[in-house]
């Protein structure tokens, strides 16, 4: 497996690149880098959403290493360079949300702690969040401090009319049509759809570089969910819903709303953040969902909030790299 470099978007130099084995024998892609900086402060792992590859992480992963963090990243499995399950490779499918979670396990297990540098921070974005979310309550989470950008927490669909599709996914799900796009969906990838009207971001020049690294590689590409997904997914975000949640999550966790999202609730991240004791949340008013590919004015508050909560004072001193 290789990562894949466009014209706009360079391969950030150094990276070691492989795949692991998950669950059912898919072959998960990473990628692990040092820190540019002069004194390490650990290693930071970088967790997509659904239907992002690392690829699209490169300017995120350089400003990472330029802080002085080691980044280790990897692709969930049936989008970017990771094994697909379908015979169509650009529906987005996952049986049941714990397969991602025993990819993270491996991941951590098998690829970032034996070869990357401790502490270990988590950085994640809208599915990407739900996961590492729900892996914040094991006793023994691997992660000192957790990022969730635009957390997967809940829909941004009115209440009556998600109880109605929640039982209609399950209906379908249950006659047999869980490998299906859902109801309007296809296979081209959001990133590569009309500017005009995108819920991704404001930003255009970034919006059409995710979209220039697909038609450059288009086995990155991944099309709309299908309904298995969105079954599998509904159930990962009820877990969050639960009242004895909050009180399980004993790692310092910074929520990121964005004040202008229009695929998960702000509200709902809010929400969730006031109700656990190592809960914190920040706004970014007017953003769209995907903060880290804003435009700059929004990113800065991000960076700003992000270097605040990530401790800047390395726990341990470590020689400058010639």
């Amino acid at each position: 497996m290789e990562l894949y470099a466009s014209e706009s978007n360079p391969i950030p130099p150094g990276a070691v690149v492989g795949h692991f084995i998950g669950v059912e024998g898919l072959r998960i892609r990473f990628a692990r880098w040092a820190q540019t900086g002069n004194r390490l402060k650990g290693t930071v792992c970088v967790f997509p959403g659904r239907g992002e590859y690392i690829e699209k992480y490169f300017e995120v992963i350089e400003e990472l290493r330029s802080r002085g963090f080691a980044v280790a990243a990897m692709d969930w499995r049936g989008q970017g360079g990771s094994d697909r399950e379908l015979a169509n490779p650009r529906k987005g499918y996952v049986d049941d949300f714990a397969q991602y979670d025993d990819d993270l396990r491996r991941f951590m297990v098998e690829i970032v702690l034996p070869d990357s540098p401790a502490p270990y921070f988590g950085l994640a974005h809208s599915m990407g969040g739900n996961i590492l979310l729900r892996a914040a309550r094991l006793r023994d989470c691997w992660f000192d401090r957790i990022v969730l950008v635009s957390p997967m927490v809940k829909l941004m669909i009115p209440s009556g009319a998600m109880a109605l599709g929640r039982r209609l996914v399950e209906i379908a799900t249950y006659l047999g049509f869980g490998g299906n796009h859902v109801p309007g969906g296809g296979d081209t990838p959001i990133e590569c759809r009309p500017f005009a009207g995108n819920r991704l971001t404001s930003d255009e020049m970034r919006l059409a570089r995710a979209c220039g690294i697909i038609e450059a590689n288009p086995g990155l590409g991944l099309g709309s969910p299908t309904i298995q997904w969105l079954y599998a997914a509904n159930r990962a975000m009820a877990v969050p819903g639960e009242s004895t949640f909050p009180e399980s999550i004993h790692v310092p966790l910074l929520m990121f709303g964005a004040g202008q999202d229009r695929i998960v609730s702000p509200v709902a991240i809010e929400k969730l953040a006031s109700e656990m004791r190592a809960g914190s949340f920040m706004l970014i008013p007017g953003s769209r969902h995907e903060i880290l590919m804003e435009r700059d004015y929004f990113r800065e508050q991000f960076w700003a909030a992000f270097d605040v909560f990530i401790p800047g004072t390395p726990l341990f001193d470590m020689p400058e790299r010639n």
